[in-house]
Parts: structure tokens; sequence; C-alpha cells
């Protein structure tokens, strides 16, 4: 009996390491990665964070090295995170010139020069007693329209430390339109703004917690997305879009692949998305246990993400991978 032969057969290409790399649909260049930093206030030599193996709080001298090994390796950009001694009611330290993220964002400005773009995190959280994204009313909820009022304050105050992209993570109504007022009445026309456009209220954001040693109380429920809802991912992003953000974000990534790939097809600006510190450190404690392969797990995470759709990948792996880039 003989036996049937396929003509068409697409195993032909993947049938050796370069020929897989010559067709590849979706790369994973350094470019396209922009790295986390945390930068703590009370600390003279980094610190380590334990959910988070291989992740620091950096001290600002420490923070010039990280910097300069983002920029060496070609990335796209780094993210700042401040971490203040002191915390109050209303976030103070987030518009104090002195404060740590602001002197944090001059020094990594200095250190990148044109190499990198340097974005900070526009948010309250970090810098609020209570550990919310915004200033709370005498019912303790998030006042939406008072935080916007402390945004304007924050995106000026970054600009003039050296931001050249601010991050809006707040999940505020109206937080882009309001920041991009203010950023243009001050004189900064060329600074842009990066909307966190559909962040999901997440049980992923864990180890972030403990990286910006978070005070918070309570859930932020009333203002991040819901876990269950596709299309008001979409609703958020065009509203942001239309508001003047320059950039588009989806947060998490892996459980909102689909949020991101309907961004990714409608928005006419860059759409980006951030793999977060549960995703990190679920890897890094699987491998550990060696139940899965490290290295392989990383890539094939990041490449999931720019394959359905984002232009970036904010990941605290970016300088391993930019390391290897080129590599199977």
């Amino acid at each position: 009996m003989s036996t049937w032969h396929p003509v068409i057969r697409p195993r032909r290409l993947r049938t050796t390491p370069a020929m897989r790399r010559v067709v590849a649909e979706t790369r994973v260049h350094p470019a396209q990665l922009i790295l986390p930093l945390f930068v703590r206030e009370d600390i003279s030599v980094p610190a380590p964070i334990s959910s988070m193996p291989g992740v620091v709080q950096h001290t600002l001298d420490s923070l010039k090295g990280a910097v300069q090994d983002a920029a060496a390796a070609g990335l796209g950009g780094v993210m700042l995170f401040g971490i203040p001694a002191v915390r109050d009611a209303t976030g103070s330290g987030a518009t104090d010139a002195d404060g740590i993220l602001n002197r944090a964002t001059t020094v990594a400005a200095r250190e990148a020069g044109d190499a990198l773009v340097v974005q900070t995190d526009l948010c309250l959280d970090e810098f609020t007693d209570h550990g919310h994204c915004g200033v709370l009313d005498a019912n303790g909820t998030v006042d939406n329209d008072a935080t916007l009022e402390r945004y304007r304050d924050m995106a000026v105050a970054q600009a003039q430390a050296g931001s050249q992209l601010l991050g809006l993570s707040g999940m505020m109504d109206g937080q882009v339109a309001a920041v991009r007022e203010a950023l243009d009445d001050a004189g900064f026309a060329d600074t842009a703004v990066l909307a966190y456009a559909a962040k999901y209220a997440s049980a992923f954001y864990g180890p972030f917690r403990e990286a910006v040693d978070s005070q918070l109380q309570g859930d932020r429920r009333t203002y991040q997305q819901d876990p269950a809802n596709r299309v008001e991912g979409l609703r958020e992003a065009a509203l942001d879009e239309a508001e003047g953000a320059d950039v588009l974000m989806v947060k998490p990534a892996m459980s909102y692949l689909d949020v991101l790939a309907d961004v990714a097809a409608t928005a006419q600006v860059p759409v980006w998305a951030y793999q977060v510190s549960g995703e990190y450190a679920m890897i890094e404690a699987a491998a550990a246990n060696g139940w899965i392969d490290r290295d392989r797990a990383i890539r094939e995470s990041v490449t999931g993400i720019l394959r359905a759709g984002a232009g970036a990948v904010l990941t605290y792996w970016a300088l391993e991978l930019a390391a290897s880039e080129g590599r199977a």
C-alpha cells in the first residue's frame, strides 16, 4: 500500500532555528521594552523586593547605574515610581519639587540624555497615607474631581523635573484632558501623556504593593475596571484618545490580551501593555521550583503581549530580554 504524501507542508518553515527566526512574525526588540524602576527615599543601599526576585528599590545613587544600564541596552525607556519616607492624606510629596519621585526624575533625565524616554508614574497611591490613587471625601470615597486638581499639579511638577512621558495610572474620569490642559498652560506642550486607559482591578498587583510599600486600605474597585468587562476597556481607551492621550496602556497584560487586541485594532496612537508584578512573580516562582523553563517562559510571555498588539511592553525583564536579543 502506498503512503499518501501532502504537498503543502507548513513544517518546512519550522525545520531549523535559522528558518524559524527568519519567518518569525513577532520579534522582541530592546526599543520595545520599558523598565520600571522603584526609587525609595529612606534607604542607603538598594533593598531587594522579596516577592519580585531580582528587583530592588533603588537609592538615588543606584538609580544612576540602572538608567545607564538601560541606555546601554538600547531600551525604549524607564518608568519611575517613588517611595517617600512620609505620607499624608493628599499625597503632598508628589508635588514637592524635593520629593523623591521628582528628584529621581531629574537624576534619571540627566543620566539618560537622549538615549531613553524617561517616564514617570503620575498617581497618588505611593504618596497617600491611605494608599488610594486620589484624595478622599468625607465618606472615605475617592473624590474624582478633587483628585484631578492634584494630578494637574503633579503633571507640572513632573514635567519641570524632566519627565518626557507622564504615566496617568489613577483611572480617574477626565484625567487625560485635565493633565493635558495643565501641561499646555504651563508651557509643556511637548511633554507627552501615557494614559493607563484600560486598567483593571487585578489580583496580579500583589507584589507591586510590597515594591512601593503600599498603605492601601480597602480596594480600588470603584475606579479601576471590573475584570469581567471587555467592551468597557475599549470605551475607556477611546475616551482617553479623544482627550488627547499620546499613548494608551492596557494593564495588566496577561489576563487582558483580548482587550489589548481590541484597543490596538482601533486606536490611532501607540498602544502599550504592562506586564505587572504578579506576572513576573509567578514565572520566577515556578522556575525556581523547576516547574517551567524560565528563559523560554519569559520570552514567550512577552512575545504573546507583542503579538496581541502592544507596540511596547513595560516589563521587569527588560534588561534581560534586551541582552538575549537574537537568541531563540
